[in-house]
């Protein structure tokens, strides 16, 4: 193995190789989301065919953006990746409003709701864990044993990441192949013992019902694609760590095309499984949403309810320590620019860690789980995340007018037709979303703007100094 080295620009620790990259493209993408949102995705669609087809779009949309991005993260391999992309393009004021969505509400949020993930599925092996036992206090006031192993989880992650990048990309590897097994394992099941003829009737003889292909259908793909697209979400946060990969500039765009189509084929062989095990109807009234222990139970029986829990927690786990250690790099490369708390830019002297950057992006992730508002904050910033994809991209063609001689060891493929054909789609996802679910977008939208106001101030406090 190469010897890990100091960034010189940072201090940050460049000890991350090509397969650390890419786990942690697909670790920070596999959450407990894949096992749980079919359900409300066949809801919405009626359809074998478009349930099938949203992940299949899902995963088109995500993997263009991926072997887009792969051209600013070998261009700028930088800490603090999409933030940084988003300064550079378009003036600090965008990567500012990026990166407070991220810590308010994004990456925070996200470690939160996968932390009572962990929790939630724990509770199948220890009943105590729950969300109606309480350690203190009582409602709203007070903290409930699952919130408790949440916290106590977020608490340990931040920890293990404070000890230096090597023990977190140790975790992350373990952990990643680990929930990878387990998924390819569910696949492999049902393709080889798990097919049911009463399901393969009932979706596969009529598998395009109720696909008009008209506008209908669109505007019901693109509004169910919000939650296929926020379990595919995350992938980017590799670019967070560009100062810690080595030769950035060949294994990040590597680990981005590599990673996000690895997760993209597990996802769509998942959904045929569930197709190909349970009827649509069975999908969509899965008891809590949980698909994949539908399915598993139709092949093993009772005991597929303790392996489905031992794999959401695995791969909870997982996700959240690679949403951890890569978030914490954002708030470091923020507080360099004089845009966060000055703190936050100090590496622990003897791991180079950004121990601070950990410590406050744990405690509000803490306050999150407290709070139980994570999940109605996410439903919120879906349409904040796609906005800031549509703009990162841009930056693409914005950075290819204004540095044309820059150096771009890796070009993004298919430029421009496939980086604009993403802004394009993700720009009508985006546009059906503000007129047919508007509950989910001017909420968000509030909290990106909010940031303006929090930025001249700081940028005022700076100055002042």
């Amino acid at each position: 193995m190469a010897t890990a080295r100091a960034d010189v620009e940072t201090g940050l620790v460049k000890g991350l190789g090509p397969m650390d990259a890419t786990t942690l493209v697909v670790g920070s993408m596999i959450g407990s989301g894949i096992f749980i949102v079919a359900a409300d995705i066949g809801r919405q669609v009626n359809s074998p065919g478009l349930l099938l087809m949203t992940w299949i779009a899902t995963a088109v949309l995500t993997l263009i953006a991926a072997i887009s991005y792969g051209e600013l993260a070998a261009m700028m391999p930088h800490a603090g990746g999409q933030y940084v992309y988003l300064r550079e393009s378009f003036g600090p004021l965008a990567g500012f409003l990026y990166g407070w969505t991220l810590f308010l509400v994004i990456q925070t949020g996200t470690i939160a709701a996968v932390a009572v993930a962990f929790a939630k599925f724990l509770g199948v092996f220890v009943p105590s864990i729950s969300a109606r036992n309480y350690v203190i206090g009582s409602g709203h006031m007070g903290v409930t044993t699952q919130q408790t192993v949440a916290i106590l989880v977020i608490a340990a992650l931040s920890a293990i990441n404070a000890r230096g990048i090597r023990t977190g990309a140790l975790v992350q590897n373990i952990f990643t192949f680990a929930k990878t097994a387990a998924l390819l394992g569910l696949i492999m099941l049902g393709v080889t013992i798990g097919g049911n003829p009463q399901a393969v009737t009932a979706n596969f003889t009529d598998f395009w019902r109720n696909a008009h292909w008209d506008f209908h259908t669109i505007r019901i793909l693109g509004v169910a694609m919000v939650g296929s697209l926020f379990s595919a979400d995350a992938w980017n946060n590799v670019t967070f760590t560009g100062a810690e990969v080595r030769n950035p500039r060949r294994n990040l765009p590597l680990a981005l095309g590599l990673g996000v189509a690895i997760v993209s084929a597990l996802y769509i062989a998942a959904n045929f499984v569930y197709l190909y095990v349970l009827p649509l109807a069975a999908i969509q009234n899965a008891p809590e949403d949980r698909v994949a222990t539908a399915a598993a139970a139709v092949m093993l029986g009772p005991v597929a309810v303790q392996l489905m829990a031992a794999a959401i927690m695995i791969s909870a786990f997982g996700c959240a320590n690679g949403l951890i250690l890569a978030g914490a790099r954002v708030y470091f490369a923020m507080a360099r620019d004089g845009l966060f708390f000055r703190k936050v830019a100090t590496l622990h002297p003897r791991t180079h860690a950004p121990i601070f950057s950990l410590g406050i992006q744990g405690l509000w992730a803490m306050l999150l789980c407290l709070s139980g508002s994570y999940n109605d904050l996410l439903d919120y910033v879906i349409f904040a995340v796609l906005l800031f994809y549509i703009l990162t991209i841009a930056g693409i063609f914005r950075l290819r007018r204004t540095r044309p001689d820059a150096e771009r060891p890796y070009r993004a493929l298919g430029y421009p037709v496939l980086p604009a054909f993403y802004m394009a789609a993700a720009g009508l996802i985006e546009t059906l979303l503000l007129l047919y679910k508007p509950n989910y977008t001017w909420p968000g939208l509030i909290i990106v703007l909010l940031g303006v106001p929090v930025y001249f101030l700081w940028r005022k406090k700076e100055v002042s100094a």
